[in-house]
């Protein structure tokens, strides 16, 4: 399994545990959808996501799996998978965004890409020392196509989006901290611990009320999310992206995705 999840005192745990780093394909997000199915909030008042895996919290999307399903095929079924597949993440995405639970991302090592887009689903960040930030999408002639640009919109300021988008480069967690957008930094090996202690704090209010304050504080940018989807399958369909993609497949580097 790419990932598993259990429910103790009103607190739901989603652990990602896909090596080499939880990298979202296919399984991942199938398992994602029956996470998002079965949760109950009836049952619970927070939800934390984590990694249980050393190289970090998430990598970003399964390239090699995009890779293989934009090289076979004739172009108009291509597309038409692709598209797919993104309405089927931005329908996770959004899923989790709009829970009525508090969610909790315990966040350690590598936060890249479309890890950090799912990542931006949570209400608050929770992020250890090891933390880095990072949207590499235009290396490969691409935008964030998960819902990054508008969540991350929602939560600092453009100048900021423009640095991580344009340059590439990746931000640690103190920065991210100063900038807020994660609301803790702590020890390494801590983010998971602290989230707990935060979700515990959840249990003590209202459902209700803590719902509400969610819903208007945190709303889902659906028309520029859309905006996004549309612009993502564009740029796709040009053979610098095929071309960069093949690029990182072939690669040798221990570390493809940095």
């Amino acid at each position: 399994m790419s990932l598993r999840w259990s429910l103790n005192d009103g607190v739901y745990e989603v652990t990602l545990a896909a090596p080499p780093c939880n990298e979202i394909g296919s399984r991942m997000l199938a398992e994602l959808e029956r996470v998002v199915k079965e949760i109950d909030p009836s049952r619970a008042r927070a939800l934390i996501l984590h990694s249980d895996l050393d190289s970090g919290f998430c990598a970003g999307a399964d390239l090699r799996e995009l890779f293989a399903a934009a090289t076979q095929g004739d172009g108009r079924r291509r597309k038409g998978e692709l598209q797919a597949f993104l309405e089927r993440i931005h329908a996770v995405m959004n899923a989790l965004d709009a829970l009525p639970l508090t969610t909790i991302g315990a966040i350690h090592g590598i936060c890249f890409g479309g890890g950090f887009e799912l990542a931006l689903t949570c209400d608050l960040l929770v992020a250890d020392a090891t933390a880095r930030f990072c949207f590499p999408e235009l290396r490969l002639g691409l935008i964030p196509g998960f819902g990054g640009i508008p969540r991350l919109k929602r939560e600092v300021g453009n100048a900021l989006i423009r640095d991580l988008l344009l340059t590439g480069r990746s931000i640690n967690a103190m920065k991210a901290g100063a900038v807020g957008l994660v609301s803790q930094v702590v020890a390494t090996g801590q983010a998971l611990e602290v989230a707990r202690t935060v979700a515990k704090r959840a249990n003590d209010f209202d459902a209700e009320a803590a719902n509400c304050a969610k819903a208007f504080v945190k709303q889902v940018p659906l028309e520029a999310l859309e905006e996004e989807k549309a612009l993502f399958l564009r740029l796709f369909d040009s053979p610098v992206v095929i071309e960069a993609l093949r690029k990182f497949v072939e690669s040798d580097d221990v570390r493809p995705y940095v």
